[in-house]
């Protein structure tokens, strides 16, 4: 089975985990100081990790 593919599930979480490191203004995008749009960001990109480890490990019932 793909279980290493669980690892990236680690990815999101470790990213946003050091706040220090994303707790700043500079840069802004469209107004939104760094700090609220890398965070926007991470919740997108959790979901699409969250899907891709979903539909690459899950099993299909037999019919």
């Amino acid at each position: 089975m793909k279980r290493w593919l669980y690892w990236l599930l680690a990815v999101p979480f470790v990213a946003t985990l050091v706040p220090p490191f994303y707790a700043r203004r500079e840069p802004e995008l469209f107004g939104f100081p760094f700090f609220y749009w890398y965070q926007i960001v991470w919740i997108v990109l959790s979901a699409l990790i969250v899907w891709g480890v979903y539909a690459a490990t899950r099993t299909r019932a037999h019919d």
